[in-house]
């Protein structure tokens, strides 16, 4: 467990999304062999209560970055280092460091080498002495316990909080992570509202992806005026907005983009290849694969 996350009693929000996920494809498939076109209707509704469950896990995680749609918790920490370069050369301001600083660098290495192994030695005597003496264990986590302070548990921000310190960033990061959560929602209801092969959808889809990454790229900028509402992305919240755009590819594979023009592509390919003794019966499965996946996967995907 990572310090300043503890809650053990929360609701588990990500195994309740990766849930809803695998019912969504059960209700698909479900409402598709017996409604048909009516199938859109369940999954609006799955995707309603998703978005109601991903609103909820954004509010209680103190209004931070959905990680993979809320599957994988979001508790890294991240450390603004702003401050501990100063142009003045100090680390920090208020903090001097004496003549033997430099000595303090230089054998730092060697000293954090030793002090792991010193560390690494008692830890091992004590669970050694741990499993022979019970008594002798109960004792060490009571002096633990007096003499160790509570590890400092972040306090939740809430919506008022991040306004007010972030201002109009705030706001911006806010309406990104809201677009990416009801996006799916969206696009379910125009295409529940105009058909599948409706290019409104896809453009309204579309459209909404850009607007919520345009968002998040625009308050993360390095070079952004106001210092002191910049937004410190960690390394997940990183990742995670690179694996966003990435699911931009998926709009080549969604109808009526997949019908008019990829399909005809990947059709042409497999032509020009088939005279090929190898390479045209491979290429004929993996088109043959792909077109069966669009036709259930593709909507869901990235959802």
């Amino acid at each position: 467990m990572q310090a300043g996350y503890v809650e053990p009693h929360s609701f588990p929000y990500s195994l309740c999304i990766s849930a809803m996920k695998d019912l969504e494809t059960l209700v698909e498939v479900a409402a598709e062999h017996y409604y048909g076109d009516k199938k859109w209707n369940f999954i609006a509704i799955t995707e309603a209560i998703k978005v109601c469950v991903r609103l909820a896990l954004f509010r209680n995680s103190g209004y931070k970055m959905l990680l993979h749609g809320g599957e994988t918790p979001n508790i890294e920490k991240d450390v603004d280092f702003s401050s501990e370069h100063a142009p003045g050369g100090s680390s920090k301001p208020g903090i001097h460091h004496g003549p033997g600083h430099s000595q303090f660098m230089n054998g730092q290495n060697t000293w954090n080498l030793e002090g792991r192994a010193l560390s690494a030695l008692s830890r091992f005597g004590e669970r050694a002495r741990t499993v022979y003496d019970p008594v002798w264990s109960s004792r060490v986590q009571h002096q633990r316990a007096i003499i160790e302070p509570p590890s400092p548990i972040d306090e939740r921000k809430t919506l008022s909080a991040i306004l007010s310190e972030k201002g109009f960033d705030g706001a911006l990061f806010v309406m990104g992570e809201v677009l990416f959560i009801t996006r799916p929602l969206i696009y379910v209801l125009f295409i529940r509202r105009y058909g599948i092969r409706s290019w409104i959808p896809w453009f309204i889809s579309l459209a909404v992806d850009f607007a919520g990454i345009g968002f998040l790229t625009k308050i993360t900028k390095a070079n952004h005026v106001e210092k002191g509402q910049h937004f410190h992305l960690t390394v997940s919240e990183k990742d995670e907005l690179k694996r966003r755009k990435l699911l931009w590819a998926l709009y080549l594979m969604r109808d009526p983009f997949f019908s008019k023009y990829t399909r005809q592509r990947l059709e042409s390919t497999e032509k020009l290849l088939e005279p090929v003794p190898l390479f045209g019966l491979l290429t004929g499965k993996i088109v043959e694969l792909i077109i069966g996946a669009q036709t259930r996967y593709t909507y869901m995907s990235g959802s």
